[in-house]
């Protein structure tokens, strides 16, 4: 799709404004279809809130995130189909299982297979029909039993397990090192850091998993695909961050975060520096192993052998743990 910024008009523009509004971001004082600095600033209001890169411009991610927003639980008949449901109502859902404790994986607003065999194993439990379909009568007797706050559930145990589970060192781990290249200057400066990454990892014993070759570009959800094919135990995202300052992300949504990873960011931003922020894009939301994306304004060697350190004094720290 086409970007659509400040200073755009039309029915496209009109239609997001409506979105916006319909979540609470209010565009005034710009007219209708208009986008004006009242929209920016809903835009970047929006993307804050949702955990999205925050430039207050709607291109594909903002734009998916403005539709997938609108839903809630009830809304619609939710089911396993390709391409597979998205929606703030699949999160809500998720959310439900995980807190009773059916394993439906990370809470990403994403209607996989994990979901559906957490679902039909809920409706086994409550003696439901089993057809992995989520309609009123399942959103109903969710929300009986679940009645009041949601804890983290099934989501948080994973985590506990997988921080049990890792090597004392980086020798034997399996490192995904995601090289971001959202533009030509990002697809080099992180090409240098990851590589100095991956020799800095296979001479700690580890293995190093490259999420693209130096001379290709792939999606970030290709790539993100690729880390849970080849099974990472741990994924680091290298980007170009912003000329405000050097950040490291974790996953963070309105309706889930991720403990392990928040560590593993805290980790490395206190060895190579950088505010820890929560995030949710798509690195961070569609892995299974817990992932930090290192947003730093300046990606090179010296970066990379940093980010290696920090995951090896983490390592040692987890293991020395009771």
């Amino acid at each position: 799709m086409r970007l659509y910024r400040h200073g755009d008009v039309g029915s496209a523009v009109r239609d997001i404004q409506a979105r916006l509004e319909a979540l609470g971001f209010e565009s005034t004082p710009d007219l209708k279809g208009t986008f004006g600095e009242g929209t920016r600033e809903a835009v970047t209001r929006f993307q804050t809130a949702k955990g999205i890169d925050v430039d207050g411009v709607v291109g594909p991610d903002t734009w998916r995130s403005l539709y997938e927003a609108g839903y809630r639980l009830g809304d619609r008949l939710v089911f396993l189909r390709r391409p597979m449901m998205r929606g703030g109502d699949i999160a809500d859902l998720q959310s439900h299982l995980s807190s009773l404790g059916f394993d439906c994986g990370k809470v990403d607003g994403i209607f996989g297979p994990r979901t559906e065999a957490a679902i039909i194993d809920f409706q086994h439990n409550r003696g439901l029909a089993e057809d992995g379909r989520v309609g009123p009568e399942v959103i109903t007797e969710m929300r009986l039993v679940t009645r009041g706050v949601l804890n983290n559930g099934r989501q948080a145990i994973r985590e506990r397990e997988w921080l049990r589970g890792l090597t004392p060192t980086l020798a034997g781990a399996k490192v995904f090192l995601d090289a971001g290249c959202r533009d030509t200057d990002e697809a080099c400066q992180s090409w240098e850091a990851v590589s100095a990454a991956a020799q800095a990892i296979k001479e700690a014993g580890g293995l190093p998993l490259m999420s693209r070759s130096e001379d290709t570009r792939t999606t970030e959800r290709v790539r993100a695909q690729r880390a849970n094919r080849l099974g990472a135990d741990v994924i680091v995202a290298f980007r170009v961050g912003g000329d405000v300052e050097d950040q490291v992300h974790y996953f963070a949504s309105e309706h889930s975060r991720s403990e392990a990873g928040e560590e593993l960011a805290a980790a490395l931003a206190a060895s190579i520096g950088g505010r820890v922020v929560g995030r949710a894009g798509v690195m961070l939301t569609e892995t299974r192993a817990p992932a930090a994306v290192v947003a730093h304004r300046v990606l090179d060697e010296k970066l990379g052998l940093g980010v290696v350190e920090a995951l090896d004094n983490f390592f040692r720290l987890v293991a020395t743990r009771p």
